[in-house]
């Protein structure tokens, strides 16, 4: 018997991601957009879980534009945290598991080694705190069936991320100055959407437990060492990005300078971790391509 999912969040990058792959393997799916589903009401929320009778709930629905959390606080909130907890209380009234997608910002950002799943957190900023809120929310309530997954430096064909602003700066600029004092693993959507699933029916048959996982590419580098590959890519000259520093870039939210994830819970359960993120980018990059020249020729 296939596996029945409910995608929150239908609009985002992963969302697509996680829809087409739930379709791509023939199983049974419903995705659903804020308009269609707002996460924080609690009759929403079990209504969606009554009509659709999913195994499995996959939260991408959040608030991601971490300067704007600075100002507004109690939005992020509502959508980072009292989200999470609305579904997680329907997800145990219906037996269905959680998957729910988290960040690297939950940490401080100032170790010198990844982060392993069970490392204290330290939330810094408004958005950061939000994301650590939903994490407990989920723990706390779903401690036999719920899964919080961190990603981090999220990228894809299907919405607004860091890899496509270069590519484009590529073109409009001669040189382009990238901060190389950050350190995390570019993580492309459609191999966190394939770890998603994996995890979901991990969760169903028993080999993966319950908590924390990291959903990351494997290996690390900075943002100016990602943006050297990707010029590569393009065929442009990589020596036009040149490295800087953070403080040369001030911004309303802190920002991590060391984002790099373990992934030694996914190990023990059997979980194929994510690949070099190089591989990956190397793969995703001509639908990005395409993605960003298609947007292009259609815009205003």
């Amino acid at each position: 018997m296939s596996t029945c999912w409910l995608v929150t969040g239908a609009d985002g990058m992963l969302a697509r991601d996680v829809t087409a792959r739930i379709a791509a393997d023939g199983e049974r799916g419903a995705a659903l957009g804020r308009a269609a589903l707002d996460i924080t009401g609690p009759d929403d929320v079990r209504a969606a879980l009554a009509a659709h009778r999913p195994d499995v709930v996959v939260n991408c629905a959040a608030w991601n534009d971490v300067d704007g959390a600075e100002t507004h606080e109690e939005a992020a909130h509502a959508a980072n945290a009292t989200g999470p907890r609305v579904l997680a209380e329907a997800c145990k009234e219906s037996g269905a598991v959680l998957l729910h997608v988290s960040t690297d910002y939950v940490f401080a950002g100032d170790a010198h080694e990844p982060y392993p799943e069970d490392a204290s957190t330290a939330p810094r900023g408004a958005y950061a705190r939000s994301k650590a809120a939903g994490e407990r929310a989920v723990l706390e309530l779903l401690p036999e069936t719920g899964h919080v997954v961190r990603t981090a430096w999220l990228y894809g064909a299907g919405g607004r991320n860091f890899v496509r602003t270069m590519i484009g700066l590529e073109a409009a600029r001669e040189t382009v100055d990238v901060v190389d004092d950050q350190r995390g693993q570019p993580t492309w959507s459609a191999d966190l959407a394939d770890l998603l699933l994996r995890l979901g029916r991990g969760a169903l048959d028993g080999s993966v437990p319950p908590g924390i996982q990291h959903g990351t590419s494997s290996g690390e580098t900075t943002w100016y060492g990602l943006t050297r590959e990707i010029f590569r890519l393009l065929g442009a000259d990589p020596d036009r990005v040149r490295p800087t520093t953070s403080a040369a870039f001030e911004r309303p939210a802190p920002r991590p300078a060391y984002s790099v994830l373990g992934h030694e819970r996914l190990r023990t359960s059997g979980i194929e971790p994510i690949r070099e993120w190089r591989e990956a980018l190397g793969e995703a990059f001509p639908e990005i391509v395409r993605a960003h020249r298609e947007s292009r020729a259609t815009g205003p």
